[in-house]
């Protein structure tokens, strides 16, 4: 699967990354205010109250959710339920570069799941794409100096971004690859609210976990309320949306490219809030990981 972009396809797969690189930064700043598990259950409760007016039709009985439930449940639990989860929790117990390095493995495992799942062919241009998108981010976290990758070293947290991206690749394929009913998907609220359903369920799961296992508290404020609204509009919902849209043009293989587009979003945000001095580092960084998306979606 390897089709030509063209700018809205573009526009679709940018935004999402923009937007979990702002959940990023969110999710540092209130890491010890809100619990992880209970961040991600927080976030798509508020999704799923204001995507209820616009498809509150798929939870009826006789809607096609139900026939269907099996695909959604594991849908929901690699996209809704462990995904933030997994990244929540890693803030707690990595630091920031290491959960950025480790994400940054997405398009490998994109191309990698696409090949031993669905026998997609990794081609030339691919592997280039992914070496040039890969250094991108590395130059990123490295700050222009590659001897700081030298003294990285890997912690707990560092297997849960793993496992998150792990579990995004496996998802994106999913949406690459639909066998629920047009009816369903083409109608977007209606294909996330299915997800949501089943996902509270498992962020729900996780949570009281959470609240059972650790001494979990939430310290409320105006600022963390403030959070949750905006990670549930933009990294939830209009994140998803696009992403799922960008998929379907682009495929998952191209799409996986665009992710590397977070640190580097990520690494802007920290410039304009912070303050920081923009580094020729970044503008060549830039240079890596969009020619590295050009390279692998070029015919």
């Amino acid at each position: 699967m390897n089709r030509r972009l063209t700018p809205s396809t573009i526009l679709l797969l940018t935004t999402p990354p923009l937007l979990w690189a702002g959940n990023a930064v969110i999710g540092r700043l209130i890491s010890d205010l809100v619990p992880p598990m209970t961040l991600n259950l927080f976030r798509w409760a508020l999704a799923f109250l204001v995507l209820l007016p616009l498809a509150y039709r798929v939870l009826r009985p006789d809607s096609l959710l139900w026939p269907n439930w099996k695909r959604f449940v594991v849908l929901s639990l690699a996209g809704v339920g462990a995904y933030n989860s997994l990244q929540y929790l890693a803030l707690h117990t990595s630091t920031p570069m290491n959960v950025t390095l480790v994400g940054s493995s997405m398009p490998i495992w994109m191309l990698g799941m696409g090949w031993l799942l669905h026998g997609e062919k990794i081609s030339r241009r691919q592997a280039t794409g992914a070496a040039l998108s890969i250094g991108g981010v590395l130059l990123v976290l490295s700050r222009g100096d590659w001897s700081v990758l030298m003294h990285v070293q890997l912690v707990p947290g560092d297997l849960y971004v793993l496992l998150a991206t792990v579990a995004w690749a496996y998802y994106s394929w999913m949406l690459a690859r639909p066998k629920e009913p047009q009816a369903i998907r083409q109608d977007w609220a209606a294909f996330l609210m299915a997800q949501i359903v089943f996902g509270l369920i498992w962020s729900g799961l996780f949570a009281a976990a959470e609240w059972s296992l650790t001494d979990a508290r939430i310290v409320w404020s105006w600022p963390v309320v403030a959070a949750l609204i905006f990670i549930a509009l933009g990294p939830a919902l209009l994140a998803y949306r696009c992403w799922g849209a960008g998929i379907s043009r682009a495929g998952p293989s191209v799409a996986g490219f665009f992710s590397n587009l977070t640190p580097l979003f990520a690494a802007l945000l920290s410039l304009a809030f912070l303050g920081e001095t923009p580094k020729l580092y970044h503008a060549l960084a830039f240079v890596l990981i969009v020619g590295g998306i050009v390279v692998s979606s070029r015919r």
